[in-house]
C-alpha cells in the first residue's frame, strides 16, 4: 500500500504453461494468521519481514510454497493503463473519497468509463465513500472490483495492437517492481500470455467468513475445508 508498508491487496497466481491457464486467488488483507503480534492480519506480514516472511504465512495458509513473487508499486499499475491508452470498465459504484493524509481524492461516477492510469488505480484502491456508503461486503466487494477490472486490462493488453508493447510492459516492471522474476522471465510470460483465451483466465477468493471480529478488530477467518 501508499504508506504504512503492509500489502493492501496480496493475490496468488498459478499458471500452467502446459495447457496455457492462468489461476489467481486473492487472499483478504484481513485474513486472520498465527503470528505473536498483536494484529494477527495476513497484510501485516510484508510489513514484519519483508517479501520471505508474507511466503512463510502464505506456504502455511496454503500448504504450498510460492516460487516466485511480485512486489507491485501503485505507479507501475498507473503506467500500464496508460500505455495502453486506457481502459473501458464499468465503475459498480459512485465512488466519492477524501483523504488528505494519503493524498487521495476520488471520484468517479458509476457506469462505463475510459480510465486512465491515475482513475484506474483509484477504482481498485477505493472501499467506502466519506459518507460511509460502500460495498456491502466491504474488503471483499473491493477484490471482486479487482478481479473484474484485471479480467478487462488482461483482455486489452493481450489485443493484437498492444502485443508490441510487450517490451514496454517489461521496462516499466523493471523499474516499477520488486521480483526475483529477471525481464527474461517476464518477456517469456508476457508472450505466454499474449496467446491466452480470456475466458482460460480464473479469478477466485479464498474462501472465508467475510468478517467477524476478534478482540475487537474485524478479520476474515479461513474456511479450512474449503
Amino acid at each position: 500500500d501508499d504508506g504504512n508498508g503492509n500489502t493492501d491487496t496480496i493475490m496468488v497466481c498459478s499458471y500452467d504453461s502446459v495447457n496455457n491457464k492462468l489461476n489467481v486467488m486473492s487472499i483478504p488483507r484481513d485474513t486472520m494468521i498465527n503470528v505473536s503480534w498483536g494484529i494477527k492480519k495476513i497484510n501485516a506480514a510484508y510489513g514484519a519481514g519483508k517479501v520471505e516472511r508474507l511466503k512463510s504465512e502464505l506456504n502455511k495458509m496454503l500448504g504450498f510454497k510460492v516460487d516466485f513473487y511480485v512486489v507491485v508499486d501503485l505507479e507501475a499499475f498507473v503506467k500500464i493503463v496508460d500505455t495502453i491508452g486506457g481502459v473501458d470498465f464499468n465503475v459498480p459504484v459512485n465512488m466519492n473519497y477524501e483523504d488528505d493524509t494519503q493524498h487521495l481524492s476520488i471520484h468517479i461516477n458509476k457506469g462505463m468509463q475510459h480510465l486512465n492510469g491515475e482513475q484506474a488505480v483509484k477504482v481498485v484502491r477505493w472501499r467506502q465513500n466519506n459518507d460511509g456508503t460502500g460495498y456491502p461486503t466491504a474488503d471483499i466487494g473491493r477484490i471482486q472490483t479487482q478481479q473484474e477490472f484485471l479480467k478487462v486490462l488482461a483482455k486489452q493488453c493481450i489485443k493484437i495492437s498492444n502485443v508490441t508493447k510487450i517490451n514496454d510492459f517489461a521496462k516499466i516492471f523493471k523499474k516499477y517492481l520488486d521480483s526475483d522474476l529477471n525481464t527474461g522471465n517476464m518477456i517469456w510470460l508476457g508472450l505466454k500470455l499474449s496467446k491466452m483465451d480470456p475466458e482460460d483466465m480464473n479469478f477466485f477468493t479464498l474462501p472465508s467468513s467475510g468478517g467477524g471480529m476478534y478482540l475487537g478488530l474485524s478479520y476474515n477467518f479461513i474456511y479450512v475445508n474449503e
